[in-house]
């Protein structure tokens, strides 16, 4: 099974969802979209082998990564004791999913990853959060206009990667009781003000032509009076900037909603480069020097698919990225500047007119990552890309900096976004990141796009992590 977004598909729902703009109007509800594509495997009873390379039904030979390459591809701290310990990372889905407690711990029984300090279900909605038996029961067949079956594998890959990021950090599952943007903002009220100085990861958005006219809706200014309250009190938010290009299949550019917030911190794709096309990955030397990579991951070994004795791939570090652009899918990164708001201060200087998308990180479908399933009664593996995969791996980075900071004596680094253009603007960029110069994000179909370049452009932001010294910075800030 899969589920690629497209243009007309994304253009169908949104129409449904919101009532088209003209001079004036305002939008006075919408519902927000998580930002993933997937492809099922098989049983999640054993591990696919051969990694980096896994087998799909429909696909074929589909380059794949568990945790662990992507760790060593962005480079998180080797060190055990840095790994988020003390730190909460809030993970705001719609609609949840029934079977996510049990798909963590099978998730982390297949990778090896330790269970969290705590994982708490918060009903951001129900008039007693901290009471999962009240959160609303999920029905994945029921209300495909909001996409019910889409959020519940988005919580899993959600808490599952931002905890694999940071497995000392606590979890907490915020739901909100649909997708709309009224349930939203009240879940995302309740939590901030329960967990002060966590970071949240908000793996969803809407395209911001269905918010403009004469003034923002209600609903925009309530979350943008959350993001304020919540980075007052420490908190960090990320989110996704979209799977349908620059424009969204509308012919003019524009950012997603939330990440074009002032106090979010918008995460962009990327792909491996070179891309591996299905099914082309070969086996690999031994030993080091390496000399193969799977896109995003360099990596040794006998990677031959369907291998079953150790050793098997092993990954070695980073590969390459350029902008994700997947073409057969149908699927490219959103990066655009803004229909809503202007350039915020720590974007001075960069050329925009309007505010722009903020950093990059792996998206690819053909290069996703592993994810345990259990919606169908039986847990299952997916593949899943989209910008959805980067804002829960970030939030587990900004979880390792601030254990960083208060084994410094500092609090949380709460709104991430100036002291990320800080970075940029020193010495110190080429070490903390890796500069996206290569693809664009205009989507199949779509005359709309951007390119990549040195430095900072719209399409891949300031590029992405090279954690173990972007921690050392984001300490010092």
């Amino acid at each position: 099974m899969k589920k690629i977004l497209t243009i007309s598909a994304l253009i169908a729902t949104a129409l449904m969802l919101a009532t088209p703009l003209g001079v004036g109007a305002v939008v006075s509800d919408f519902h927000y979209h998580p930002s993933l594509s997937y492809v099922q495997l098989g049983p999640a009873t054993t591990l696919p082998q051969g990694l980096p390379l896994c087998k799909s039904a429909s696909l074929g030979n589909i380059v794949c990564y568990s945790p662990s390459f992507i760790k060593k591809a962005y480079e998180f701290p080797s060190t055990s004791t840095l790994d988020g310990s003390g730190q909460t990372i809030v993970i705001v889905d719609a609609f949840g999913s029934p079977t996510i407690a049990s798909d963590l711990a099978l998730f982390d029984a297949r990778f090896g990853i330790s269970a969290p300090p705590s994982f708490t279900i918060f009903c951001g909605n129900s008039p007693t959060p901290l009471d999962p038996s009240t959160c609303p029961v999920v029905n994945i067949n029921a209300n495909p206009k909001h996409d019910e079956f889409g959020w519940t594998i988005e919580t899993s890959l959600d808490v599952e990667y931002a905890h694999a990021m940071a497995p000392g950090a606590n979890i907490v599952l915020d739901v909100a009781s649909t997708s709309s943007g009224n349930a939203i903002n009240d879940a995302e009220t309740a939590a901030i003000a329960a967990y002060p100085g966590a970071i949240f990861s908000q793996s969803f958005g809407i395209p911001e032509i269905f918010l403009t006219g004469n003034g923002n809706p209600g609903q925009v200014s309530q979350a943008q009076a959350n993001y304020a309250n919540g980075v007052a009190k420490g908190d960090t938010f990320f989110a996704s900037a979209g799977d349908t290009g620059a424009d969204f299949g509308f012919g003019v550019p524009m950012s997603n909603f939330p990440g074009s917030d002032l106090h979010n911190t918008a995460v962009t794709g990327t792909q491996g480069l070179p891309y591996n096309a299905t099914g082309t990955l070969t086996p690999c030397p031994t030993s080091t020097p390496f000399s193969c990579t799977s896109g995003l991951s360099a990596y040794h070994g006998p990677c031959v698919l369907g291998r079953t004795i150790p050793p098997n791939c092993v990954p070695d570090g980073y590969g390459g990225e350029q902008v994700w652009n997947e073409a057969s899918f149908g699927a490219a990164t959103g990066g655009a500047q803004s229909l809503l708001f202007g350039v915020p201060s720590y974007q001075a200087g960069l050329g925009l007119s309007a505010r722009g998308p903020d950093v990059a990180y792996n998206a690819a479908i053909d290069g996703g990552v592993l994810v345990v399933y259990g919606g169908f009664g039986s847990p299952v593996f997916f593949i899943v890309g989209g910008t959805s995969a980067g804002s829960p791996q970030w939030a587990g980075i900004a979880a390792l900096a601030n254990q960083a900071r208060a084994m410094a004596g500092k609090g949380p680094i709460g709104d991430l976004n100036p002291t990320l253009y800080s970075i940029y603007h020193s010495a110190r960029y080429a070490t903390d990141f890796h500069d996206i110069t290569v693809g664009n994000d205009k989507l199949v179909g779509s005359s709309v796009g951007f390119s990549a370049g040195t430095g900072y452009d719209v399409a891949s932001g300031i590029g992405s992590p090279i954690v173990d010294q972007l921690i050392v910075d984001v300490t010092a800030a």
